[in-house]
């Protein structure tokens, strides 16, 4: 393993899963990927001290695995200038959605960026194995791919393995929010955690709680007619 790819929890496959890349790349995308990225992105020597990547002093530190098209993300980041927000995401496109909304087309190297975010454009579990313990005040999985089959479910990131990973990074009382509109995700979201004692918290919300931006994936879920469920773990 390298420097910036520490050992999984035994039992967690170390091979990402999934898309890297959706359709080919246009222009703008690439250049937003070769310009912008690198000035948003947290470098794995920074991880063992996340505070100090951001442009500024921050109050609180939250994370993000796997934003999607980022209207979630950014939101909170907008909301919340005193937080440092860490994003993460491997899908190329996905991130391109998000990077094409900071900066104006033409100005993708010089454009002014949000001081509190940082992205991390690699395998979020690796991110875990980094960061110093008890550092997060957040972490949010919000509509994750449910990896519906039984045999994938130790590519799902609500995984017993990785609990202890999560829970290790989290300062106590820390959240753990997640969201998922697949009823075999939200069954596995239920056994997953009442057979652990790292974390508590009430029964799912139905409706989207106060302070939860909404995504394009959950717009979807019910335009479809499937109900998404909201939960809000702790770290105990």
């Amino acid at each position: 393993m390298t420097a910036d790819r520490p050992p999984l929890a035994e039992g967690i496959p170390d091979r990402l899963y999934g898309r890297r890349r959706g359709h080919p790349l246009r222009p703008r995308q690439q250049l937003l990927l070769d310009l912008t990225l690198p000035r948003l992105r947290l470098a794995p020597a920074q991880a063992h001290d996340p505070r100090a990547a951001f442009a500024g002093p921050v109050e609180a530190l939250w994370l993000e695995v796997g934003f999607g098209g980022g209207e979630h993300a950014l939101a909170l980041v907008e909301a919340n200038p005193r937080v440092g927000y860490i994003a993460s995401e491997v899908f190329e496109n996905g991130l391109c959605s998000l990077l094409t909304r900071l900066v104006p087309e033409g100005e993708e190297a010089t454009g002014a960026l949000p001081g509190n975010l940082r992205l991390w454009p690699q395998d979020a579990r690796h991110l875990l194995g980094l960061l110093p313990e008890g550092c997060l005040d957040r972490l949010m999985l919000m509509f994750p791919d449910p990896w519906p089959k039984s045999r994938h479910a130790k590519r799902r990131f609500v995984n017993p393995a990785l609990l202890p990973l999560v829970a290790r990074v989290l300062k106590p009382g820390g959240e753990w929010r997640i969201a998922s509109d697949d009823p075999t995700y939200q069954g596995w979201v239920e056994e997953v955690f009442a057979a652990s004692a790292l974390f508590v918290g009430d029964p799912p919300a139905t409706a989207r709680p106060e302070g939860w931006p909404g995504t394009r994936y959950e717009a979807k879920a019910r335009r479809e007619g499937r109900q998404p469920k909201y939960w809000v773990k702790r770290r105990v």
